[in-house]
């Protein structure tokens, strides 16, 4: 037994071995990808999708007043004609809207970079050169000619004295690594890089370095007050998420448009300071990454602010209480245009909403951010999970590792949310995949080794006892070997009466179908009550109780078993009368006890048995059950474990090869099925019985004389009857015990 159990704790251990060391290649796994040590797309991608996820849950899905968009859209076009518009449209849509709709601030999405070329003014010059170069009049009238056919210049003195940002864009350092190929003019840096060493920041993160530019006419970029960069990186799946607040050129600092618009809400003197994880703009705080780049604060899909036609701006049809005091976007949702993007709350999404974003964000305090500390919090996390799972899994049920993994799902989620509500974007890509990761792994390793247990415990154990035990085995999840070990059981043998007379009277093919017929049912009996048939003895059988399968109730089972073999052999009388065979009539031996069971043989054949005096003491009582005249006994043993049950004490005898005294017992039934006067007539029976034993044979005599004349058939009377004359004529003395020695088996 003990050594059975030091097997199945070392074959657990080894499992434990094995699947911890799983555990610990899956953390190292995702460790390294969080130290960046291997980067693993799907789990990039994951995080992008957790991220967008928590993006389109938290957004706030209300419109912001405080910035309009006014749109060149599909009616502007149509109706002032298609982009590029001329200048002078342009110097009066910016007139329009600072003088008489009253706006804050105005920042252009779009790039000038190219002269006016149709409002005529090249024709002027060409003539002022050609044919009327000598006309007066001509001459005279060419000034005020010239200065009203200048489109630029009058949406340059439009945007002088206003606070108007244009937009521009940047080009990143592989696009210029021929040379430096920007165009056009860009606004005064925000700060160089020697203005912040001077300020003792020589140690901020790295901004993103332009090789190049697109501007504006130098003319215009020169009377507006301010310009800021659009241009801004995608992910690797192609989804805008981040816009850099600052870019570098040429050790320059310049900032985004919205980053402008914000400056002119503020205040053009407001302070900008740099610091590694946040610009200061004045009051507010703006969280950045090591790139200075902010993560867009989506409001939700198209449409978070107020939408105005440009055309209706023009015509002045724009109701004034919509842009009054507003930061005004200008900028396109005209499909022709190009300027839609894919967002994690739209696939198409106009570029110049995105700004309009960025600018609520930074003014209502809305920005993300994810510090530098994070990938060391989202380790510990990692290696915390890891553990609890490699410490728990390997010991759960498949219900408590399904409850187990929804729990930490659901905590990773809800931290990151709560995270999320403090302007934290915690990244749970990682942890996640490691717990669905481990669940898998210990899950299938689970039901493989459960696989592989149960195939082994059907081949091992199938051909010994009943299906349903078998069923009963796999379910239970335990280790069962086929090893020696020493347990409580109960062993039953059964013998068929007079079996040699019979089998002397049939052909050899008669009595292998007699036997087929007998021994059928026989087994049927023993596996309904749990047993396992050992062994086949011609017309002998040998069961035992409590292995391989642990039954506390052994002795109760296998005393139903037996006695109802015994029923059954009497209902089999009117078949075997049918098919001309003789009637079978079989005792039946029990007893508990210590046994050893195990698989025992030679290296030629093996069998899963039985031994020890418990068991040869079961074999000796199904041979008295002949001389006592009764179907079946019973040790002592078997007797006091099956309390709900009458027996019969049959005698106290000392069986061949055994010193020691044991009683035996006829059971008798259930004691909630046996009627009354049986069970007054067996108090009867055990007191006369103790008159025997006090060697009071009179009464003795007199009691068990009463007995054989009410039931003649009973063999057990007369025998008593005969040992009291034996005892009166040769008497025991005073030092007998009333054990009776069988010099046979």
């Amino acid at each position: 037994m003990k050594d059975a159990r030091k097997m199945a704790k070392l074959s657990a251990a080894r499992h434990y071995l094995v699947r911890h060391a799983l555990s610990a290649m899956c953390v190292a796994f995702f460790a390294l990808h969080i130290l960046n040590v291997i980067s693993v797309p799907v789990l990039v991608s994951l995080e992008n999708m957790t991220y967008d996820l928590r993006i389109r849950e938290n957004a706030p899905e209300t419109v912001d007043p405080r910035i309009v968009i006014v749109d060149i859209d599909e009616k502007s076009l149509a109706a002032e004609g298609r982009w590029p518009w001329s200048r002078k449209r342009m110097a009066d849509l910016v007139s329009i809207l600072f003088d008489e709709y009253g706006i804050g601030a105005l920042g252009f999405d779009v790039v000038f970079a190219e002269p006016e070329m149709n409002s005529g003014l090249s024709i002027l010059e060409n003539l002022a050169k050609s044919s009327l170069r000598e006309d007066e009049r001509f001459l005279q009238h060419m000034p005020s000619l010239r200065k009203e056919l200048s489109y630029d210049q009058a949406f340059a003195d439009a945007l002088g004295g206003k606070a108007v940002a244009l937009g521009f864009y940047f080009k990143s350092g592989f696009e210029s690594e021929t040379g430096d190929k920007s165009s056009g003019a860009i606004p005064p840096p925000l700060l160089s890089r020697d203005d912040l060493l001077k300020r003792g920041k020589d140690n901020l993160g790295a901004f993103v370095q332009a090789g190049g530019f697109g501007g504006n006419l130098e003319l215009l970029q020169r009377q507006a007050a301010s310009g800021g960069f659009f241009d801004s990186p995608v992910d690797q799946d192609g989804v805008f998420r981040r816009q850099p607040l600052v870019q570098e050129y040429q050790g320059n600092l310049y900032p985004s448009l919205a980053l402008s618009l914000v400056r002119m809400v503020v205040g053009q003197d407001a302070p900008v300071t740099f610091g590694l994880e946040s610009i200061t703009l004045g009051s507010l705080r703006i969280p950045v990454d090591r790139n200075y780049a902010v993560l867009v604060p989506f409001r939700g899909q198209q449409g978070s602010f107020p939408y105005v036609s440009a055309t209706d701006v023009l015509q002045r049809r724009a109701k004034p209480e919509a842009l009054t005091g507003t930061v005004v976007l200008v900028g396109t949702t005209a499909p022709g245009l190009m300027d839609m993007r894919s967002t994690p709350v739209q696939n198409i999404y106009p570029g110049v909403e995105v700004h309009a974003n960025i600018i609520s964000g930074i003014m209502d305090g809305r920005i993300l951010t994810k510090p530098d500390y994070l990938p060391g919090v989202e380790l510990l996390l990692l290696l915390a999970t890891g553990l609890l799972l490699a410490l728990a899994l390997p010991r759960f049920s498949p219900i408590k590792t399904l409850l187990l993994t929804l729990f930490l799902l659901s905590a990773l989620y809800l931290g990151a949310l709560y995270a999320w509500q403090r302007g934290v974007a915690m990244p749970i890509a990682s942890i996640g995949m490691l717990v669905l990761t481990m669940f898998v792994l210990h899950t299938s390793y689970g039901f493989f080794l459960e696989s592989r247990g149960k195939r082994k415990i059907s081949r091992v154990f199938g051909q010994y006892i009943p299906k349903e035990l078998v069923e009963e085995m796999n379910a239970s999840g335990r280790e069962f070997t086929i090893g020696g070990e020493s347990r409580q059981m109960t062993v039953l043998f059964s013998d068929v009466r007079g079996f040699t007379t019979i089998s002397e009277g049939l052909k050899p093919e008669e009595l292998t179908q007699l036997m087929n017929f007998f021994l059928t049912p026989m087994t049927q009996v023993i596996q309904k009550h749990r047993g396992t048939i050992d062994k086949y003895m011609g017309d002998a059988i040998m069961a035992f109780w409590g292995a391989p399968l642990d039954d506390p109730h052994h002795a109760e089972n296998a005393l139903r078993a037996g006695m109802e073999m015994i029923r059954t052999m009497a209902e089999l009388d009117g078949q075997l009368k049918e098919r001309g065979w003789p009637t079978l009539r079989i005792g039946v031996g029990l007893n508990s006890g210590t046994m050893n069971v195990g698989n025992m043989g030679s290296e030629f054949r093996m069998a899963y048995t039985v031994l020890g005096d418990a068991v040869n003491l079961g074999s000796r009582l199904e041979s008295l059950t002949k001389q006592y005249g009764v179907n079946t006994l019973v040790g002592d043993a078997t007797r006091r474990l099956a309390p709900g049950f009458a027996f019969r004490e049959i005698d106290l005898v000392r069986v061949k090869g055994k010193d020691e005294p044991v009683a035996i017992f006829e059971p008798l039934g259930s004691l909630t099925e046996i009627d009354p006067a049986t069970l007054e007539a067996l108090d009867a029976y055990h007191r006369a019985l103790a008159l025997y034993r006090q060697q009071s044979w009179d009464e003795a005599e007199s009691q068990f004389t009463t007995f054989a004349a009410r039931e003649p058939e009973r063999k057990i009377h007369g025998i008593y009857l005969e040992r009291i004359r034996h005892f009166r004529a040769a008497p025991p003395g005073l030092a007998w015990d009333g054990v009776y020695t069988h010099t046979s088996k």
